[in-house]
């Protein structure tokens, strides 16, 4: 058997053997923390997921060639916020080239042994001078407790920090998974506009990795969204350095362990960015179940999360269900209407499939139900939404957030 506990102000660093710090470069202009270091003393095995965004930045294609040649000595991740080098060309590839270098450098590591993670505005040049000034700033100051500092350094637009850990134990003994986060807006499924670390102290081979890292982006990082859309930088990577002397193989109850504290911390964390969502006011879970797959139910769960008259509607506690049906519907996905049913509760009420629930619609058109109780969950700041499909037993869960004015008036004038 096994059990996960929750680490008070967990994160990246919280595995043994981790060091990070986060400081100002003089990338942003209100002198806050922009720049972070995070370093593991034992080489890892490492694993990354990467934006599905056609057009993508110099860290991510940097990122994928340095994991795809030696993804069991890594070492650790150079990050900085305010500039995201994307859509930058040949010049923004050799700065994230160098960029790594110059880490690697200063901490006396072996070449290409760092990753690279920018987030910030796109189609800015990299100023190098500051990132070298961030390199001599962050790697003195690098703790094992450092991993807080580093979330706050890499956000943009968030409004707080995001990490998150755990301890799991298990027969083999115990390990620690942990993880930093970024991301408040460009968020959706298949990465956005995120960055993500996660790391473990346990030793986990290559395969293993990917494969963990893998199921586990597509049912949370990948089961997000803000507002639609798809950033050039997303990343999540997982590293394992082994250094608490446990040992994981994918077959074992420890294996198994294994990645349900990695899908926990991953799941925490990316609750933490729907939340914080640019200008967000209510927090919106939705779970389809009678789907024929999982995959169905996960993709009509995305279409209703990314539909902006759905979220509008949330924005303004309006029970318009028939705006969540039409989202359903829109994506081409083969429900028949007559067979639904969607609810709606107060996230976290009632218990079972049955407790708290109001059934705004049965086979495709209204149900019987007291449009004052459904105003009031509408006007919750956490709102669960179920729809059945009625074709068979799988089923999927999705999260997002309202759109609101606020969400504007931080995008039309992010630039400035």
């Amino acid at each position: 058997m096994s059990s996960l506990h929750p680490l008070p102000e967990g994160s990246v660093t919280s595995p043994k053997g981790f060091l990070a710090s986060g400081v100002h470069a003089g990338l942003k202009d209100d002198g806050s923390a922009d720049f972070a270091l995070l370093v593991s003393q034992h080489p890892c095995t490492a694993a990354g997921v990467f934006t599905q965004n056609r057009v993508r930045a110099a860290p991510v294609v940097y990122d994928e060639s340095v994991l795809n040649e030696r993804p069991g000595r890594l070492r650790g991740v150079v990050m900085n916020a305010r500039v995201a080098n994307a859509c930058t060309g040949e010049q923004g590839l050799a700065a994230a080239a160098d960029m790594a270098r110059a880490a690697e450098a200063a901490l006396q590591l072996p070449a290409r042994s760092m990753l690279v993670l920018s987030t910030g505005v796109i189609g800015v040049p990299l100023p190098m001078d500051k990132i070298a000034a961030g390199i001599a700033a962050a790697g003195p100051r690098m703790t094992a407790d450092g991993g807080v500092s580093a979330a706050r350094a890499i956000m943009t637009t968030d409004t707080r920090p995001k990490h998150c850990a755990v301890r799991v134990e298990a027969a083999a003994g115990a390990v620690t998974v942990g993880g930093i986060a970024k991301g408040a807006g460009m968020i959706h499924p298949n990465m956005a506009t995120m960055l993500a670390i996660l790391t473990t102290d346990a030793a986990v081979d290559v395969g293993t990795l990917r494969e963990v890292l893998r199921r586990v982006a597509d049912r949370t990082f990948n089961a997000i969204t803000v507002d639609g859309d798809t950033s050039t930088n997303d990343t999540v990577l997982l590293l394992a350095n082994g250094a608490s002397g446990v040992t994981l193989a994918r077959d074992h109850e420890a294996g198994r362990a294994f990645e349900e504290a990695v899908a926990h911390v991953a799941r925490e964390l990316a609750l933490m960015i729907v939340r914080d969502g640019e200008g967000a006011t209510r927090f919106v879970e939705i779970t389809i179940s009678g789907a024929s797959t999982e995959s169905l139910a996960r993709d009509v769960g995305r279409a209703i999360a990314r539909s902006s008259l759905v979220k509008t509607a949330v924005a303004g506690g309006d029970p318009n269900w028939g705006r969540i049906l039409a989202a359903a519907g829109a994506g081409g996905f083969p429900i028949v209407p007559e067979r639904l049913r969607l609810a709606v509760r107060r996230h976290g009420d009632g218990g079972g499939s049955g407790g708290g629930w109001i059934v705004l619609a049965a086979g495709g058109a209204a149900a019987s139900y007291d449009e004052s109780a459904a105003r009031a969950v509408f006007a919750s700041p956490e709102i669960a939404i179920r729809l059945d499909l009625g074709m068979g037993g799988a089923e999927a869960t999705v999260w997002t957030c309202d759109l609101s004015e606020q969400y504007i008036r931080i995008n039309a004038h992010y630039r400035s």
